[in-house]
């Protein structure tokens, strides 16, 4: 299928902008380049409650987001780590996203604004998300969560950092993720695959991009065979979460999601796969561009509340 009418629009208008690339200016003018973002992601819905929180982390306090549907308590939750390169973003971006979710799955969703890269590079993100959720388990009953019913998610390299986060909690004692929503992860650091080589520019995120935002995070190539900062690397993939996996047509990383999803299922993992035709990388967060977006997060939202039933 080619590209969907109003996504080619989008890259178009995206192109003529003129706006760098994120290695191309100083990282505080890319970083405020990223509040044009939260326009497209649409207008949020109402929600029940959004509340602002800080909550103790290994090494810094970090800034959460809850987002509850409804006043009802035992609720399942979804513990959401956001995209952009470890490196980019900040939770309003995702406010029209995660409301839309929460919404749809009657959970509660938790998300948190981890440190970045380079600054802090890997494994402080991952330490801050790892840490979240077990901030989000030990406090389930103050938050009216079910403890039994909390998934991990994210998108792009939050998909990267949920799947290491669900990894962790396989291979450590103490509490485990009902289950993982990956969207378009980024879960290997390797450039060859065919989606990598046939969309390595003019689709919105670029191959180089995704070489410069891995380097920010893990700072050389000591990190590369760590399966909590490259997934897909890992030796053992049994007794993991359920899985949802989310991919984009014309995404660079669809590969990256096809190849996690063929490791889950192989190791008697269950999956639920999707790929969204005629989909650029990060679309489920372009509800002001793409129908799709909604389209994607209901079916999520359903998946979800049939892993409950």
């Amino acid at each position: 299928m080619p590209l969907a009418p109003e996504i080619k629009q989008y890259l178009v208008g995206k192109s003529m902008s003129g706006a760098p690339e994120a290695w191309q200016a100083p990282l505080d003018v890319i970083r405020a380049n990223t509040y044009s973002r939260v326009a497209l992601a649409g207008i949020p819905e109402k929600i029940f409650s959004l509340e602002d929180r800080y909550i103790p982390g290994p090494t810094s306090d970090l800034h959460i987001r809850i987002y509850r549907p409804h006043e009802g308590k035992d609720l399942p939750a979804l513990v959401y780590f956001h995209g952009g390169g470890w490196v980019l973003n900040f939770l309003d971006i995702y406010d029209s996203e995660l409301i839309s979710l929460a919404n749809a799955a009657g959970s509660v969703i938790v998300a948190v604004n981890y440190q970045k890269a380079p600054e802090h590079p890997y494994p402080i993100p991952f330490d801050d998300c790892y840490a979240t959720f077990l901030w989000v388990h030990q406090n389930s009953y103050a938050l009216n969560i079910n403890p039994l019913k909390i998934g991990v998610g994210g998108e792009s390299a939050g998909g990267n950092l949920a799947a290491a986060v669900a990894q962790k909690t396989r291979d450590v004692a103490g509490p485990k993720p009902r289950y993982q929503l990956l969207i378009n992860p980024c879960n290997e650091r390797a450039f060859e695959t065919k989606s990598y080589l046939e969309y390595a520019s003019g689709y919105g995120l670029s191959r180089e991009a995704m070489m410069w935002f891995w380097e920010q995070y893990l700072q050389g190539i000591k990190h590369d065979a760590d399966p909590y900062a490259c997934p897909s690397t890992a030796k053992d993939f049994s007794n993991l979460a359920e899985a949802i996996i989310v991919t984009a047509e014309f995404d660079p990383l669809r590969d990256d999601g096809i190849k996690y999803d063929q490791l889950l299922r192989e190791s008697g993992v269950r999956t639920h796969y999707k790929e969204y035709p005629g989909m650029i990388h990060g679309f489920a967060n372009l509800g002001a561009v793409t129908p799709t977006a909604h389209q994607a997060i209901s079916e999520c939202a359903a998946i979800i509340k049939n892993i409950f039933d």
